[in-house]
C-alpha cells in the first residue's frame, strides 16, 4: 500500500507527501456535508447577531471596551509570560478576587480561555484510580480534560442523576463527577441540586461548567452554583469563561482556597501558558462590575429566550425550551442546517448552525443566543425570518 491513504490516518509518505491523508479526510466531510470554513467578519455589520454569545450585550459597551483599553495601556498588550514567571498582575489578583466575591466562591483563578480552565480542573484534580462520571452531553472541553487525565471515565445518561449515582455505587476509591451547568447545544440546565445530592451520598466531588451560566442564572446573575444554593459548597468546584456574559476573553475556576492553591502548583494549562491578557482582564472586570449595577440584563436576557421559543414552538418548529439564554431549532439534516442558516444571513440575520460532531447526538440544529439588548421588535422580526426560511417537507 504504498502511498495510499486512509481515513484513519497517514499510511506512508508517498510521493505525494505525509499528509495526503487529509485530502481523503476532506472528501468525507464534504460527502456528508460537514465541511467547516472560517468566515472573518467586519468590525460592523448589518446583521442581526444571533450566533454570538454576548448575552449581556456588554461586548461592545463603551464602559467595557474602555476599561480593556485602559488596561492595555497601562499594563501592556500581553501578559508577558505564565502567571508563575510574570504573567499575575495586580490586575489579575484584582479580578480573580472580585469574581469570587460576586459568585459566592471562597477563592477563584483566572486562566488565558475557558478550555483552559477545564482541561486544568478535570485534569489536577484526577489521578489514576479516580472515577470520572462525566455527562453525556458535556462540552468539548471537559470531554478532553477527561481523556487528558490519568483516571478512569465513565459517561452517563444526560442530565440524570439516577445515572450518575449507579455509576458512583461501589466505587471505592476518589471520584468527581463533571457536567455542565447549562448546555450550550439545547441550552438546558443540570439538576445541579439533585447530582449534589448524589455526589454527598457516595462522597465524589462535583465540578460543573458555568460558561452558558455565569451572569444570566442566579439572582443578579451570580451564577448557577448560586441559584441552586450551592455556592462556596466545599465539595464543589466550579468552572466559567469570561467571553460569554461577561463579553470578554478567558476562563475561571471557582472553589475552596485549597483546591484554588492547588491548581497554581499542579494544573499545566496554568503553570506553562501565558497569562490572560491585560486587556481581556481589565474588559471582564469592567463588565462585571456593570453587571453588579445592572443586575436586571440577566433576567432579560433569560426572558428574550423565552419569547424566541414561544414564537417558534408557536410556528411550528422544533425548539428546545431554554433554561438560559440558549435556543435551538432542529433541522431535517447537516445540508438543510447549512442552508437554513446561509437563507436566515441573505435575510440580514446571523445564526448558529451546529451539526455532528459538534451535537451529541447527531441531530443538526439551528443554535440561537439570545441578549439582553434585543428590542422586541427585533425578536419578532428573528423569529420571522426564521420561521419564513425553515426547510420544507
Amino acid at each position: 500500500m504504498n502511498g495510499a491513504t486512509s481515513v484513519n490516518g497517514p499510511q506512508h509518505a508517498g510521493a505525494t507527501g505525509p499528509f495526503a491523508w487529509i485530502a481523503e479526510q476532506d472528501r468525507t466531510r464534504r460527502a456528508a456535508g460537514l465541511r467547516r470554513e472560517l468566515r472573518p467578519r467586519p468590525a460592523e455589520s448589518a446583521l442581526l447577531d444571533l450566533a454570538g454569545n454576548d448575552y449581556l450585550g456588554l461586548t461592545r459597551h463603551p464602559e467595557v471596551t474602555r476599561a480593556g483599553a485602559d488596561a492595555c495601556l497601562r499594563w501592556g498588550a500581553g501578559a508577558t509570560g505564565s502567571r508563575l514567571v510574570t504573567g499575575s498582575t495586580a490586575l489579575h489578583a484584582e479580578l480573580e478576587a472580585e469574581l469570587a466575591d460576586f459568585t459566592g466562591f471562597e477563592a477563584a483563578l483566572v486562566f488565558a480561555s475557558g478550555y483552559a480552565a477545564n482541561l486544568a480542573a478535570v485534569t489536577a484534580l484526577t489521578a489514576p484510580g479516580t472515577l470520572l462520571v462525566s455527562d453525556a452531553a458535556n462540552h468539548a472541553s471537559l470531554i478532553d480534560g477527561c481523556r487528558l487525565s490519568r483516571a478512569t471515565t465513565e459517561v452517563v445518561r444526560h442530565a440524570d442523576p439516577d445515572a450518575v449515582a449507579k455509576a458512583l455505587d461501589g466505587h471505592r476509591g476518589a471520584a468527581v463527577v463533571v457536567s455542565d451547568t447549562v448546555f450550550s447545544v439545547d441550552g438546558d440546565a443540570a439538576p445541579l441540586a439533585a447530582l449534589a445530592a448524589v455526589c454527598r451520598e457516595y462522597g465524589a466531588g462535583l465540578l460543573v461548567d458555568d460558561a452558558h451560566g455565569l451572569g444570566v442564572l442566579g439572582a443578579e446573575g451570580r451564577g448557577a452554583a448560586a441559584a441552586a444554593g450551592l455556592a462556596g459548597a466545599p465539595d464543589l468546584v466550579c468552572t466559567a469563561t469570561l467571553s460569554k456574559a461577561l463579553g470578554a476573553q478567558g476562563g475561571v475556576v471557582l472553589g475552596p482556597a485549597a483546591v484554588i492553591e492547588h491548581l497554581v502548583n499542579a494544573a499545566r494549562t496554568f503553570i506553562f501558558d501565558t497569562g490572560l491578557a491585560p486587556a481581556a482582564a481589565g474588559a471582564a472586570l469592567g463588565a462585571l462590575r456593570l453587571l453588579r449595577r445592572e443586575p436586571e440584563r440577566a433576567g432579560r436576557s433569560r426572558a428574550v429566550a423565552r419569547d424566541f421559543h414561544r414564537r417558534l414552538t408557536g410556528a411550528g418548529l422544533e425548539s428546545s425550551a431554554p433554561d438560559a439564554c440558549v435556543v435551538s431549532v432542529r433541522a431535517p439534516s447537516a445540508d438543510s442546517a447549512v442552508a437554513w442558516a446561509a437563507a436566515c444571513r441573505a435575510e440580514g440575520l446571523a445564526v448558529g448552525c451546529f451539526r455532528p460532531p459538534s451535537v451529541p447526538d447527531g441531530v443538526s440544529r439551528l443554535r440561537l443566543t439570545a441578549r439582553c439588548d434585543l428590542t422586541d421588535s427585533q425578536v419578532a422580526d428573528a423569529a420571522d425570518i426564521i420561521v419564513r426560511t425553515a426547510p420544507r417537507p
